[in-house]
């Protein structure tokens, strides 16, 4: 018997994530600086650790309420009223997910499915597309443009949709690019969505890493609220990686159906983790605030660094993410980021594997310590005058 011909093919013929392999190589090598994998370098402040070591101790070792416990969703609606003014029921408009990653298969398996499109602006994290394709449905993909600074425009958003489109990905602040969508950006994506049958997969994981100016939820526009699911969670923000806890809130009837995929396939989210959680939503802005001046301090570094090393790059104003030009090396993104990891034993992502459009770009993540990020910068200045 042949195994591989028994696996579903949507499955088997799915690529491997074009960060991981990198993310691999570098673990590999003595004095390599990996500015690939986008994770917090912060440890999770200690006033949320102590919450989860502390349920520890009090025995809650046991499962969760399927969505999660109330406190915890009540905190999450009184976090979102507090910071982006929107308004959730905590009884039937949340739950909570392992991670924010499972909250967007939730809602994707929830919606659509064959002969359905769904609209998938890119650059854009990896599972976005992987789990398009798994539910059966047709990812419809936008390439979005360095001279737009990789924002979602109306015109490219009408171009897209067609009488199939049931869903829309709205991922910003954008992972790779770093590119965030201000409310005069988004006026003018509500305007297109208004009259639509369009439900929009909001994911505003980075929501709390924005310079510059402050974050807008699309699902802020009352027009937009019961067609948007919106999607967080806590590794970003908090450097709450590990801990594996993400949430979704949207309509009743939307939340019902991902709560009975959820309650068959996972049943409930981490018990410690939920605990944390909500020490995090209510005493975590302080630790927050200073993660998010830190990262600010390395974007300007970064972003000046790779200037000066002679590659062109917008400015990103939200995540961890700069993403530069490296066309002028002559050099695929692939080709770029295996000699420079070769050569100067420096890490980082080739933008080809967020989307074929982010062929010539590169995502450098500066979620790593000043030091190893002003010693990259070197490394790279070098590299790119070697291969200019």
């Amino acid at each position: 018997m042949n195994i591989r011909d028994m696996l579903v093919p949507a499955v088997r013929d799915l690529p491997p994530s074009g960060i991981r392999k990198f993310f691999d190589l570098v673990n590999e090598m003595k004095d390599a600086i990996s500015l690939s994998i986008g994770e917090p370098d912060f440890v999770t402040p200690w006033r949320i650790r102590e919450a989860g070591i502390y349920s520890l101790e009090k025995g809650h070792t046991h499962y969760s309420p399927n969505s999660g416990f109330i406190e915890l969703r009540e905190e999450i609606c009184r976090y979102l009223k507090r910071r982006y003014n929107l308004d959730y029921c905590p009884k039937t408009q949340v739950i909570a997910t392992v991670g924010g990653s499972e909250a967007i298969d939730l809602a994707l398996r929830a919606l659509v499915g064959p002969g359905d499109e769904v609209i998938l602006p890119e650059p854009s994290f990896v599972a976005y597309k992987a789990c398009i394709r798994l539910t059966g449905a047709t990812p419809v993909i936008v390439n979005l443009r360095a001279e737009d600074q990789f924002k979602l425009t109306p015109e490219l958003l009408e171009g897209a949709i067609t009488p199939k489109t049931k869903v829309l990905i709205l991922p910003f602040p954008n992972n790779p690019t770093g590119a965030i969508m201000t409310k005069e950006d988004l006026d003018k994506i509500v305007e297109v969505l208004r009259d639509k049958d369009i439900i929009v997969l909001s994911d505003e994981i980075y929501s709390e890493l924005t310079y510059e100016s402050e974050h807008v939820s699309i699902a802020s526009y009352p027009e937009m609220k019961d067609k948007t699911i919106y999607i967080n969670g806590f590794s970003k923000a908090y450097a709450m990686t590990g801990w594996r806890l993400g949430y979704a809130l949207g309509h009743p009837d939307l939340i019902a159906a991902m709560y009975k995929i959820h309650q068959y396939a996972i049943m409930c989210s981490p018990t410690t983790a939920q605990y944390a959680a909500i020490e995090a939503l209510k005493n975590g802005d302080e630790d927050v605030q200073a993660m998010r001046r830190e990262y600010n301090r390395r974007r300007r570094v970064v972003l000046d660094g790779v200037r000066n090393a002679g590659l062109e790059c917008f400015e990103p104003f939200g995540a961890f993410y700069i993403f530069p030009s490296i066309k002028s090396t002559n050099m695929s993104s692939n080709e770029f980021c295996e000699n420079l990891l070769m050569e100067e034993k420096v890490a980082v992502v080739p933008g080809v594997a967020f989307g074929d459009c982010g062929e010539g770009f590169v995502r450098v993540c500066y979620s790593n310590s000043m030091e190893n990020i002003v010693e990259a910068l070197k490394r790279i200045k070098r590299f790119v005058e070697r291969h200019r």
